[in-house]
């Protein structure tokens, strides 16, 4: 096994995320690259293995709406001695586009897969990072109204709420969750960011991005929808994809091309603290700038997260203690 790094990828088994993943380990077959999912029902760990003609893709299962399972899994992973983490992409989400769905852990289903998982899978991983580690988060265009996606606009009045819906908020639309789950990435990589910036760093170098990789049909996002609607999705509109960009919006792409960008923005030495559609950086939604909210995000999650006070704070440090 390779000992030059590490690359992280969640969701990396389909989609966007495969198709990022398939790129960075053609670019670093010295690396090992490791895809994180619930499953990989087709292979695609040994897929990317076969089409690159290397063996440095390993698939490993994690659950990111179970609290649970995150920390058994840093539990077996801190076990193998994998070389430390170079490029950790935090790419996994989903969708319920029903009623409200909890999880183990009585969390807004939404909510815990697309940010709480994640958030505590990195504050668990610091200590496997490398010094110089690049941390890219796929968000998305639909947290922004002014972008008229479609999608509702996101609400965000706190993170306890978004976790346990009032009668009000439960009756939104679950598209509505989506949504503020991507605003969610975005205010929790500009808070990260600034803990990252006002820190005492050390050899650490450390550097964050989020990136919105469009619309993509055909991919597992809609795997939750009405059949109608995801025969659609995953069928019909791929082959649509030239004459939506005409109708819609330019920001439509094939799930390989916008893992080609991802991948590409990863290995990027630049945009530090940014938001990037595709691989251009642009300014996100004016709500996503309200420091008082990424504040709350913040603090919400890492009570949530932590085990204990002490682990709180260690976890609000950011850094790793030596």
């Amino acid at each position: 096994m390779s000992t030059s790094g590490t690359i992280f990828v969640t969701g990396g088994t389909s989609g966007l995320g495969y198709y990022a993943s398939l790129a960075l380990a053609k670019q670093y077959p010295d690396y090992h690259l490791i895809v994180a999912s619930r499953t990989d029902k087709d292979g695609a760990a040994n897929s990317i293995n076969n089409a690159t003609g290397h063996k440095n893709v390993e698939f490993l299962p994690l659950d990111l709406s179970s609290l649970e399972n995150v920390r058994a899994f840093i539990a077996d992973y801190a076990s193998k001695g994998n070389p430390p983490i170079k490029y950790l992409l935090l790419n996994a989400g989903l969708q319920f586009p029903n009623g409200v769905e909890y999880s183990e852990d009585n969390i807004e289903k939404t909510f815990a897969i697309n940010h709480v998982g994640h958030a505590l899978l990195f504050y668990l991983l610091r200590p496997r990072l490398a010094k110089d580690c690049r941390i890219v988060i796929t968000a998305s265009g639909v947290h922004d109204p002014a972008q008229k996606t479609g999608i509702p606009a996101p609400i965000y009045n706190s993170a306890e709420e978004l976790a346990h819906p009032t009668a009000e908020s439960a009756k939104y639309e679950g598209r509505q969750r989506y949504s503020t789950s991507k605003l969610c990435n975005v205010m929790w990589e500009y808070a990260l960011h600034r803990r990252l910036t006002d820190s005492k760093k050390g050899d650490y170098n450390w550097s964050v991005a989020s990136f919105d990789p469009g619309l993509m049909p055909g991919t597992g996002l809609a795997r939750d929808a009405p059949a109608v609607l995801r025969f659609l999705f995953l069928h019909v509109l791929p082959y649509l994809i030239p004459l939506l960009r005409l109708a819609i919006s330019p920001n439509i792409h094939q799930p390989k091309d916008s893992g080609a960008a991802l991948a590409k923005l990863t290995v990027s030495p630049d945009g530090n603290g940014k938001y990037y559609e595709g691989l251009k950086a642009i300014k996100s939604s004016d709500l996503s700038y309200d420091t008082r909210k990424q504040e709350d995000l913040w603090a919400w999650t890492l009570k949530t997260v932590a085990k204990d006070e002490a682990e709180r704070h260690e976890f609000e440090k950011v850094y790793p203690s030596a």
